[in-house]
């Protein structure tokens, strides 16, 4: 009698939400992969362990992370599977208390940003620059963390051990914060009306910024090719299948082609704010899987 093939288990880090809901309870399975999971709270915490520890075969990535990984040959590779999308204008505050705020006044201000590769950081910055004519330049930098591609320059001051992003703001060493929400009644948001300014933006470039996406070893996709069309093809299920109501625009596609809007403009954005030494095309970033995406 034959006996069954065992399955490829896989060192996998994927944050939680309606589409891996069902692989991560195990409802959704494949016949071929078995998806071990790490969990990391906040999942962008574990990211800096596939970066600089290959700690993983399958990895929820940040898109600015991955283009810095890209830049500085870190051995994975990016799966055309966002994970996490969304508009980022709500996510840019100021204190209220030392008077109002738009985005022309950012100039020459002390400005914080947990790091200065985040995604939603980098968004922010390339919509500030390039629709709100902010000078980056001119603006003075506090950041939390390193980044998560050591490699990647970091001109940016380093708050002091123990400091908090909101907290500073609040106090007046900030004026003002990138990536951030809070319920501060102080607290307002650097656009105004956020959500009208989102939807003024998208009418213009027709994006919706991701910030997460999936990327798998290197050497999975050297030697186990099948392997990473298995994991893609369970992706898509888990989206598929979830249950969750279809959003148009999507701010989590799938494919190639669906996720060529944003990953241009992104890597546009981190060329011209310096993340990456090279505008990178989106084709560069998938010529290693085209093959195995269908």
């Amino acid at each position: 009698m034959t006996q069954p093939t065992s399955k490829r288990r896989l060192r996998t880090l994927l944050g939680t939400y309606p589409h891996t809901a069902a692989l991560k309870s195990r409802t959704l399975l494949s016949d071929r992969i078995e998806l071990d999971f790490t969990e990391f709270t906040p999942v962008w915490d574990g990211f800096d362990q596939m970066v600089r520890h290959h700690a993983f075969d399958v990895s929820e990535m940040a898109a600015v992370t991955y283009l810095a990984a890209m830049a500085y040959d870190k051995p994975m590779v990016l799966l055309p599977a966002a994970m996490f999308g969304r508009f980022q204008h709500p996510f840019a505050i100021y204190n209220s208390d030392r008077g109002s705020m738009r985005p022309r006044d950012l100039n020459g201000k002390r400005v914080g940003v947990r790091a200065i590769t985040t995604t939603t950081g980098a968004w922010l910055r390339g919509i500030l620059a390039n629709d709100y004519g902010v000078d980056l330049d001119s603006i003075h930098w506090i950041t939390f963390e390193e980044a998560h591609v050591a490699e990647c320059e970091d001109r940016s001051e380093r708050a002091a051990p123990g400091k908090s992003i909101v907290q500073m703001l609040l106090d007046g060493e900030l004026d003002a914060v990138l990536g951030e929400r809070s319920a501060d009644p102080r607290v307002r948001n650097l656009f105004g009306d956020p959500d009208a300014e989102a939807a003024r933006w998208y009418a213009r470039h027709k994006v919706v910024p991701i910030n997460h996406l999936v990327v798998v070893s290197a050497d999975l996709v050297v030697n186990e090719p099948e392997t990473v069309r298995e994991v893609y093809r369970l992706l898509l299920e888990g989206k598929t299948t979830s249950g969750a109501e279809a959003a148009n625009p999507d701010p989590i596609p799938f494919g190639i082609e669906q996720n060529r809007p944003a990953l241009k403009l992104m890597a546009d954005y981190a060329f011209q704010l310096g993340l990456v030494p090279k505008r990178y095309t989106v084709d560069e970033m998938f010529e290693p899987v085209r093959h195995l995406i269908t």
